[in-house]
């Protein structure tokens, strides 16, 4: 079905056969009893609950969550390709309300950006190594770039989107084409759609995403346990010198300090990005207002 020769940019057309699980009985048996488990559900779940939002930029952000499965009941011996795309949900274009936090129907969806497929940058390889440990998406990044010659996934702002899955079946035969439609499975998961935005609308997704991205945890207070500790330290060093007091003070803010700042690193390299981009998207019109940015 699929050479080894592949690329990121390549464009394939795979009509969904499957949703979180159940699979078709005309498949191959090199997909008829692939399984596959979403990873991180319940935070998935909790963002679902509130309205879960995904950064779209012109330089292109990464998902958070990140799209994360375990995959059983592949032929260990036999090469496959994973890949996603993302569908829309339906056909509206949607605006926030902030006086209701909810999302409203702005009208009819703009039209459809780009079909694209993101590659697995470990495709192909053989089941037994896809099902050795959690196959992770983490270089897929989301644009509403419609020029975008990155290979990022284009999407449009106030869009919603459906997540989709797919593992193809590499089939050596010199026929390969004639069973194309065998060679493959797909899977969504519903609690995985999200709005596009250029910027976040809920203030309650902007707090869940910063309490749970482990590159965020300068953002967030102090924890207590790490705060009596601190003071337990603190106590201690009284018995000293002042001298050796106030250095090692100094010490335990400056170590701090740099781990905050070290773990704030990746979360903030790609918010310079959004405020770059928002930037550039929200230029003042000719009416004076802001475009985009939920100021009305």
């Amino acid at each position: 079905f699929l050479g080894p020769q592949l690329s990121q940019n390549y464009e394939l057309s795979l009509p969904c056969c499957a949703d979180s699980g159940s699979l078709s009985s005309a498949k191959a048996p090199q997909v008829s009893g692939v399984r596959v488990q979403l990873e991180m559900h319940a935070l998935w779940q909790q963002f679902d609950q509130l309205g879960t939002e995904m950064i779209v930029t012109k330089a292109g952000r990464r998902m958070f969550p990140t799209f994360q499965v375990q995959i059983s009941g592949m032929d260990p011996a036999a090469e496959y390709v994973l890949l996603m795309d993302f569908i829309p949900v339906d056909d509206k274009r949607y605006r926030y309300a902030f006086h209701s936090s909810s999302w409203l129907v702005a009208g009819r969806a703009d039209v459809v950006a780009p079909s694209r497929m993101h590659f697995h940058p470990d495709s192909p390889a053989c089941g037994a190594q896809w099902m050795k440990q959690t196959v992770s998406f983490d270089t897929l990044k989301l644009t509403n770039n419609l020029l975008d010659d990155n290979g990022h996934m284009i999407l449009n702002s106030m869009h919603r989107y459906q997540p989709r899955f797919h593992v193809v079946y590499v089939d050596p035969t010199p026929d390969s084409h004639l069973n194309a439609y065998k060679n493959f499975c797909s899977f969504s998961f519903p609690e995985t759609r999200f709005m596009a935005v250029t910027a976040y609308q809920n203030h309650r997704i902007t707090q869940l995403k910063i309490a749970s991205n482990p590159f965020a945890k300068g953002f967030r207070t102090t924890d207590p346990q790490d705060r009596f500790k601190l003071e337990s330290f603190i106590l201690k060093m009284l018995t000293g010198s002042r001298e050796r007091l106030y250095c090692n003070l100094a010490a335990v803010v400056l170590a701090r300090a740099l781990a905050a700042l070290k773990d704030a690193a990746g979360w903030m390299e790609e918010e310079e990005e959004e405020v770059k981009d928002w930037k550039a998207e929200n230029r003042m019109n000719g009416s004076g207002n802001l475009e985009g940015c939920g100021l009305r």
